[in-house]
């Protein structure tokens, strides 16, 4: 124990580390407080969809030299989250299939893009590391920090913000549009909101694990709690704590952090329904 204690503050004596770890903090955070609602709403797998609209992205910036692939990557994808959701009010075409359609077309025009004009001599490992997380989130800069950080405080504060209307939209949409709610104007607050955790992610699990901080944390919670405001909260640390503690154990046993997070966030999962379930047998 004493050993792991001393590689870990080994560890946290760069900067770098310390860097990771508020970043990777801070993306918990954020995509857990949509979780809940994505859930509910049941459209919990726009985070898949737009994961791999900001891979199609990232490989558009790769065809065109862009050295700053953020440039590109956040206003394609809040565009893409945008188009999603109106084309899931479309009578036409549905939610889910809108999701499929510009999650498959994304991923197969942006593998397309990096074997056709990609100047590394492993390809291969790229896109690997594009999809499952790399080591670039020990590798970020003062300026990504505050970058992420600014961007998480914004989406906190939004969502804090106006809390009551995203609750009304969540549970009731036509009910909060009779009572005078702008129902469409916030769900397309979400859809932005969503995009700018997404692009924030991809970093720190990659484009294809997004949607476990996202989706994980919210059904971990529901199996303990069961009011919005309780469930939200309890999805937060879930998420944290998860994130940090994959974080940690990928440093100590030297796994991908993005797929050690996944593996704490199933295995928090676990435990909830099994706490779950001796709640409501004792009750």
């Amino acid at each position: 124990m004493n050993g792991i204690i001393s590689e870990l503050a080994m560890y946290f004596g760069f900067p770098f580390v310390r860097y990771a770890m508020i970043v990777g903090v801070l993306i918990a955070l954020c995509s857990s407080l949509l979780g809940v609602t994505l859930v509910l709403k049941r459209f919990s797998f726009i985070g898949h969809g737009l994961s791999n609209v900001a891979f199609g992205s990232i490989a558009v910036a790769t065809a065109i030299g862009l050295t700053n692939n953020f440039l590109l990557v956040l206003p394609v994808t809040i565009i893409s989250a945008v188009l999603l959701l109106r084309s899931g009010e479309s009578a036409k075409i549905k939610g889910d299939a809108s999701i499929a359609m510009i999650s498959v077309g994304a991923l197969g025009i942006g593998y397309l893009l990096l074997n056709m004009y990609s100047s590394s001599a492993n390809l291969s490992g790229d896109v690997c590391s594009t999809l499952f997380g790399s080591t670039t989130i020990m590798t970020l800069s003062l300026t990504e920090v505050w970058l992420s950080a600014v961007l998480s405080v914004l989406v906190t504060g939004i969502f804090l913000l106006f809390y009551n209307k995203i609750f009304s939209v969540t549970f009731d949409e036509a009910f909060a549009t009779a009572t005078g709610t702008k129902a469409k104007t916030y769900n397309l607050f979400l859809a932005v909101i969503i995009a700018v955790v997404i692009v924030l992610a991809i970093n720190l699990v990659g484009t294809l694990l997004i949607s476990a901080l996202v989706i994980f944390p919210a059904l971990s919670a529901m199996r303990i709690f069961k009011t919005f405001k309780s469930v939200t909260v309890c999805s937060v640390i879930f998420s944290v704590c998860s994130s940090g503690l994959g974080m940690l154990a990928s440093m100590i046993v030297d796994t991908p952090v993005g797929s050690t997070i996944v593996v704490a966030q199933v295995a928090v999962f676990a435990l909830s329904s099994l706490t779950g379930l001796i709640i409501r047998r004792t009750a």
